[in-house]
């Protein structure tokens, strides 16, 4: 039986977390976007950004003038989203590309696709994700909370580093903006098990994916600031969002979350305004190695900022996905 402990322990923490969160949202307003500078044809990836919080973020940033590439695996979802936009703005540019984070081969074909149309890159909104999904795989075989919101997106940004570091300067640095979520401070890392296969747990699994994010932005950070590169990463905690994330809870989680939804849970809007502010804010130019929730700089878990951790997962994670 003792291998049930760490998903129990994972169930727990998550649910607790959860409790945290909802609390201070109850006694503290949304954070409210400031009038931010209008982009000048700046480029933005937002991946996810066909619906919920990353939607909402594509929408906005469109309507700074920038020129924003909707990224996701569902087309003909994608292609209303930039038609609805459109619609709403009659401004600026979007346009939908197609991208599978839960496949490798579709991260590296999307960042040819997008390499040939010799586009400048500003900012990298990495949003997709899935939460508490049951077991799964990816097609390269792993975890899927695991595989697709963190590894797909770790090699997206590595692939996507050179457009980014020449499309930044002094004093106008591209952004990396990296959607984590209250869950990590509950996650635990298991270098040995990264896929669940002693033991799996959705609530685990989820925090593990939101956590090694985290790790995986301080150390991407740390290295862009060695080399001088005029990149900034920074975290982002959008709080707890009335999505569709929420569908997999479980039965009696769905039943008590209803009456409390409205009055506690951010609306999608909401829920962007830190990853928006992030991703355009003046006063964030050449500022990176940040965790910010609900507008401002927060402390991650102590965890996160273990630099051993860091490196050994970046390495690893490395190895995983093919890279040198």
């Amino acid at each position: 039986m003792w291998w049930l402990l760490p998903c129990i322990l994972g169930f727990i923490r998550l649910y607790l977390d959860g409790v945290k969160v909802l609390l201070y949202q109850l006694f503290n307003r949304s954070f409210t976007l400031p009038d931010l500078p209008k982009q000048n044809g700046k480029v933005a990836i937002v991946t996810g950004g066909t619906r919920g919080m990353g939607y909402e973020i594509s929408r906005y940033l469109v309507s700074l003038d920038m020129h924003v590439v909707i990224a996701g695996n569902e087309e003909q979802e994608g292609l209303e989203a930039v038609k609805k936009i459109r619609e709403e703005l009659n401004q600026g540019k979007v346009e939908f590309m197609y991208l599978d984070l839960a496949s490798l081969t579709s991260v590296r074909h999307f960042v040819q696709r997008y390499k040939a149309k010799g586009l400048p890159l500003h900012v990298l909104v990495n949003n997709a994700g899935v939460m508490l999904v049951p077991e799964r795989r990816t097609e390269d075989g792993f975890e899927l909370h695991f595989g697709l919101n963190y590894l797909g997106h770790f090699l997206l940004t590595n692939l996507l580093l050179d457009v980014l570091k020449k499309s930044g300067k002094p004093g106008k640095c591209s952004r990396i903006v990296i959607m984590s979520s209250a869950t990590h401070y509950g996650g635990r890392l298991t270098l040995d098990d990264l896929q669940g296969r002693m033991c799996y747990s959705a609530h685990g699994a989820y925090a593990q994916s939101k956590l090694a994010l985290l790790l995986f932005s301080y150390h991407l950070q740390d290295q862009l600031w060695v080399r001088g590169d005029p990149v900034t990463v920074n975290a982002v905690d959008p709080g707890m969002v009335d999505t569709a994330l929420y569908d997999n809870l479980s039965s009696p989680a769905q039943l008590a979350k209803k009456p409390f939804a409205k009055l506690l849970f951010r609306t999608p809007a909401e829920g962007a305004s830190t990853a928006i502010y992030t991703a355009a804010a003046s006063e964030l130019e050449g500022i990176g190695g940040l965790y910010l929730y609900n507008g401002r700089k927060t402390e991650s878990s102590a965890i996160s900022y273990d630099q051993r951790l860091q490196t050994k997962l970046w390495k690893e994670s490395c190895a995983l996905v093919g890279l040198q």
